[in-house]
């Protein structure tokens, strides 16, 4: 064996909840300052709305799920992990139908997507999902696989000599959160359905009403029947999410739901 496909062997992690194996070649640390600057900057240039009752709304259903993410983490092994959250909820003035979780957990929705939301339960089907990316890394895998896309096997020498010029410029293009400025790339299916299924359990632990997104999933299929926002970009299909929603919905009820 060489020592690139070691250190690629060595170089696996595993989603929470899910126990799917993912490729990880670069650090949370390195991950989460990029994030940070990212967040920041887009930060500046957007605007806060005003809506009060939805900012408050925003924020009550961002810190359930946050204390839910945080408490599933400490109860199966995963204490160190809730170092890497730092969370963050905010309302911008903006149309589109959007939402997003940087790494570190800085969460950001969009007034457009508050207009589909009929309910705190709705919401948390919005906010679980985003924050099940951070939950799981996918921007760390998402990250991972652009190097090893453009470098091949030397993807292992550069991430294991320490930051380089290379991870500073990739970690500008693949985060994938879904965002309208121009460093945000979306993720993959795959990502999106294990999102879902993430954001499913982590609402049911907060105490919200899983059945809801099913529910709120038909209104963006609804809505999105002569033009596909923002959000659902390279996202799966809406009956293919639907389906797989209430094909997860009697486990994680009987499973994550209230006793």
């Amino acid at each position: 064996m060489t020592i690139a496909a070691a250190l690629l062997l060595t170089s696996c992690g595993t989603v929470p909840i899910t126990g799917r194996s993912q490729l990880n070649l670069v650090s949370d640390a390195d991950v989460l300052q990029s994030s940070l600057t990212q967040y920041a900057s887009f930060m500046n240039s957007a605007t806060k709305s005003t809506q009060t009752t939805q900012c408050a709304q925003v924020t009550r259903v961002g810190q359930r799920i946050a204390a839910a993410t945080e408490a599933y983490l400490k109860a199966n092994g995963l204490a160190s992990e809730v170092k890497n959250f730092a969370w963050e909820f905010n309302l911008v003035k903006s149309d589109e139908v959007n939402a997003w979780c940087m790494p570190g957990g800085k969460i950001v929705v969009y007034e457009g997507i508050m207009k589909l939301v009929g309910s705190d339960d709705e919401l948390a089907v919005v906010m679980g999902h985003e924050v099940a990316h951070a939950v799981a890394k996918h921007s760390n895998e998402r990250l991972s696989q652009q190097v090893l896309a453009q470098y091949g096997a030397n993807a292992v020498g550069i991430f294991t000599s320490g930051k380089s010029y290379a991870t500073q410029q990739l970690a500008q293009t693949v985060y994938g959160l879904g965002a309208n400025y121009g460093v945000m790339q979306p993720f993959s299916r795959k990502h999106e359905s294990e999102a879902d299924q993430i954001g499913l359990i982590l609402m049911t632990i907060a105490g919200y009403n899983p059945d809801a997104s099913v529910a709120f999933w038909q209104k963006m299929a609804s809505q999105s029947r002569n033009t596909t926002p923002e959000f659902l970009s390279s996202h799966p299909s809406h009956e293919t999410r639907i389906n797989d929603l209430k094909k997860w919905l009697p486990e994680v009820k009987q499973k994550y739901g209230k006793k």
